[in-house]
């Protein structure tokens, strides 16, 4: 069962999440799913969420067809838009200097940068070429840790359902038969070692055990003094 909470964390809307909700019923399964997760975040999380936006996605959503325009400008009319200020252009300029976000591509920047500098807890995008790349979002955070601000989360509408419910369900006290059973199995094992030493004593005896039956035992175990050096070589895989 999903709660209701008194705070509520925001979420920055970009400009990619506005026209999937709006727009008109693809033929395309992907572009459909996109628009369903689009709505479904819309529709079933405003109350648990506080959407914002900010000038820039007012006047992203204003270009193009007039009539989509304006179907887009009226969903947005009754929500929050964050204030331009010094510290996100700031921001901005460093993520375009960085290379985490292309030079060409500043509006982008500025969604992260408005988000980040006003402390917003997630920023929803379907933009995977310059915002939920997989291969930017790590930069993109370090770039704003670096400049003294909170790395938000970035992620997709999918993304952001999928991490609510998680956080939401009693994962703790939720049970079911395979779980219990698994659970009486750990408690038993727990309970023949009174001490760190016994279980690793006795690990150390099944693993020799694996290694009789031909069982693959290995280790991936780096010495941090060995990576230092690895990394000072210039060896180490991206």
């Amino acid at each position: 069962m999903i709660h209701y909470r008194d705070i509520r964390q925001r979420v920055y809307l970009e400009t990619t999440v506005i026209s999937y909700l709006v727009g008109r019923q693809s033929s395309d399964a992907r572009l459909a799913s996109w628009q369903e997760a689009s709505r479904r975040l819309w529709e079933d999380y405003a109350d648990r969420f506080a959407f914002v936006i900010s000038p820039i996605v007012l006047a992203e959503v204003s270009q193009g067809n007039p009539e989509a325009a304006q179907r887009r400008l009226k969903v947005l009319s009754h929500l929050t838009v964050l204030e331009v200020l010094p510290e996100a252009n700031i921001l901005t300029q460093e993520l375009l200097d960085t290379g985490a976000v292309p030079q060409n591509s500043s509006p982008d920047a500025q969604h992260i940068a408005i988000a980040t500098v006003h402390g917003v807890e997630y920023l929803a995008s379907w933009n995977q070429k310059h915002i939920v790349n997989a291969n930017r979002r790590e930069h993109i955070q370090q770039v704003c840790q670096e400049a003294g601000f909170e790395p938000i989360t970035i992620c997709t509408p999918t993304e952001l359902i999928r991490e609510f419910q998680m956080k939401e369900e009693d994962f703790e006290n939720y049970t079911d038969p395979i779980l219990e059973e698994c659970y009486r199995m750990k408690e038993e094992f727990a309970a023949q070692f009174s001490s760190v030493e016994e279980l690793s004593a006795y690990l150390l005896k099944v693993q020799e055990e694996c290694k009789r039956k031909g069982m693959k035992v290995v280790s991936y175990y780096v010495p941090p003094e060995k990576r230092k050096q690895t990394e000072e070589s210039g060896d180490v895989e991206n």
